[in-house]
């Protein structure tokens, strides 16, 4: 396997690897990412494509009355997201399960938040992930996506199955399940690209 590969499915010792340099690679996109959204003390927050777990930390500082999920495919990765978060997860604040953004292990209405920080490149199918969001988060509930703007085909050719999208389309595929009140920004350096959309009060 590619080392580049493990951006997609961290795995093994290159695994490890990358996701520490995912932590700090995508912390500045993180940043950018966050100041999207309104996080209240209280709020139960998921986090899908966790990775290292550095975006459960921060969320764990935001909400800390509230509880903090995080599920990725990668064993690794989740294996990573508890050891920086043990504290928390030995607490009762935060849970990092594995699993699969197409069937996720939550009861429908569970959280406030769902975040997707650059992870939609890897998803089979999105429309049918964007649902599961849907089903997942309560009534006016957010769902947040960060990912690089679409147009750079460079790791699209070098990791198997990533695939980037335009703000136009990932906007329609939400609007599609139900979302509503779509908004996206791209961030002029670097090229980042932010959807925020929410849960109609009465869904």
């Amino acid at each position: 396997m590619s080392f580049f590969q493990n951006t997609c499915k961290p795995k093994g010792i290159g695994g490890k690897i990358m996701v520490n340099i995912m932590n700090v690679g995508h912390s500045s996109m993180a940043k950018w990412g966050f100041k999207h959204i309104e996080i209240a003390d209280d709020d139960v927050c998921l986090d899908i494509g966790c990775g290292g777990g550095a975006n459960l930390a921060q969320f764990l500082k935001l909400c800390p009355q509230g509880s903090v999920c995080g599920i990725d495919f990668s064993a690794e990765s989740v294996a990573t997201s508890l050891r920086k978060n043990a504290g928390a997860v030995a607490a009762g604040h935060c849970e990092v399960r594995q699993g699969d953004v197409a069937r996720l292990p939550y009861a429908d209405a569970s959280f406030d938040l769902v975040t997707a920080f650059e992870t939609v490149y890897f998803w089979p199918d999105v429309p049918a992930a964007f649902a599961e969001v849907f089903r997942v988060l309560g009534p006016s509930g957010v769902f947040l996506i960060v990912n690089e703007e679409s147009g750079d085909s460079r790791w699209c050719a070098i990791v198997d199955g990533m695939r980037t999208y335009t703000a136009d389309a990932l906007a329609e595929w939400l609007r599609a399940v139900g979302f509503v009140d779509v908004r996206s920004d791209v961030r002029a350096e670097g090229g980042a690209l932010c959807l925020v959309a929410r849960k109609g009060p009465d869904s």
